[in-house]
């Protein structure tokens, strides 16, 4: 072997590693993209169970409030 041949040995075995040592770190890279969508579409769900509850709970004030008005005006007019 002459020294161009053992120097593009050297460059082909550093350039697979690298190859490899970055396709590694694409993987986890995309893994943890993955999960953070997961964790945020997770919380958007939740955050809209919580508006629901929300408004479920100033529908049920008001409410109250428009009977405790009309027992009021009930009690007044008697």
């Amino acid at each position: 072997m002459n020294v161009f041949s053992k120097l593009n040995a050297s460059v082909m075995i550093s350039v697979g590693a690298c190859l490899l040592l970055s396709g590694c770190g694409l993987a986890e890279t995309t893994a943890v993209a993955a999960t953070e969508a997961e964790a945020a579409a997770k919380q958007a769900e939740e955050g809209k169970k919580m508006e629901e509850k929300v408004k479920r709970d100033i529908e049920a004030a008001n409410q109250a409030a428009a009977d405790a008005r009309a027992r009021t005006e009930q009690e007044t007019d008697q």
